[in-house]
């Protein structure tokens, strides 16, 4: 079966505080980004083995496909599976890419091999894989809270705005991006801020990575005024990463955008 995991942004994302266990709460809009994946399984002649193409998956660690694999055959009798990944979603951006891959994983098992899962017991699986990744199974647009792993719907639809999306040359890990923080409540209630008209975003909604990771990335700022001063009405690092997303009225050129790494047309796509 041949699926087309997809990305994500954060619009607005606020730290809101460091838990007991070490991860930390926050609050974020999630939204679906047309950029893809490519992900084909198989059954393997001899023992699972993962596949890879396209962009380079840097070594060290468990790819999520596998652990979601391993999760599933604690309860399920499962072939082993030679797994097929084209990457195409930037890594360490920001983007979720590795989630999605993970959770469209576990809704193509689900489905081959007839576990007859419920999307609440998907959930389930998808949140022991990543904070991001249960958004994935329904994949519609969701206000997130916890530690990203509970939500609430949002009527939300960009489908009429022209949206560009940037990934520098830097890759930055959440335990870099975390490290740059201080948590605390935010004055602004992204719920209702969400809902106003998006040019109005620019003077609510922000990102509380962003100052720590300028700072550090001076190129990601300029990168984002950048898209301001191409006539942008918000623009935004999504999640962690170093990845910037900008939202237009109407479509405009910004080839001139890449000097500052490879530009994304998803709305296109």
């Amino acid at each position: 079966m041949i699926t087309f995991p997809n990305a994500k942004i954060n619009i607005g994302l606020h730290i809101v505080e460091k838990r007991a266990d070490g991860y930390h709460n926050l609050e974020t809009v999630f939204y679906p980004l047309p950029v893809y994946d490519v992900l084909e399984f198989v059954e393997a002649k001899e023992k699972t083995a993962l596949h890879a193409s396209g962009i380079h998956i840097p070594e060290g660690g468990t790819n999520l496909c596998l652990k979601a694999l391993d999760l599933l055959k604690e309860n399920f009798q499962l072939p082993e599976l030679d797994i097929y990944l084209h990457k195409h979603i930037p890594i360490g951006a920001g983007l979720g890419g590795g989630s999605a891959d993970a959770a469209f994983f576990l809704k193509s098992v689900n489905d081959s091999f007839q576990l007859k899962l419920t999307t609440e017991q998907l959930c389930a699986y998808a949140a022991r894989l990543g904070a991001d990744c249960p958004f994935f199974i329904e994949n519609k647009p969701v206000y997130a809270y916890d530690t990203g792993t509970s939500f609430e719907p949002v009527e939300l639809d960009l489908s009429s705005y022209y949206i560009v999306m940037i990934k520098p040359d830097i890759h930055i890990s959440t335990a870099e991006a975390y490290a740059n923080v201080s948590p605390q409540v935010s004055d602004i209630n992204l719920k209702e801020a969400v809902r106003l008209p998006v040019q109005e975003w620019k003077f609510l909604i922000g990102n509380d990575f962003e100052d720590g990771l300028f700072e550090r990335y001076p190129l990601i700022k300029s990168l984002k005024e950048a898209c301001y001063e191409s006539g942008a009405i918000y623009a935004s690092m999504s999640g962690s990463g170093s990845a910037v997303y900008a939202i237009f009225k109407e479509k405009v050129n910004v080839d001139h955008l890449q000097q500052f790494g490879k530009v994304y047309y998803p709305t296109i796509l």
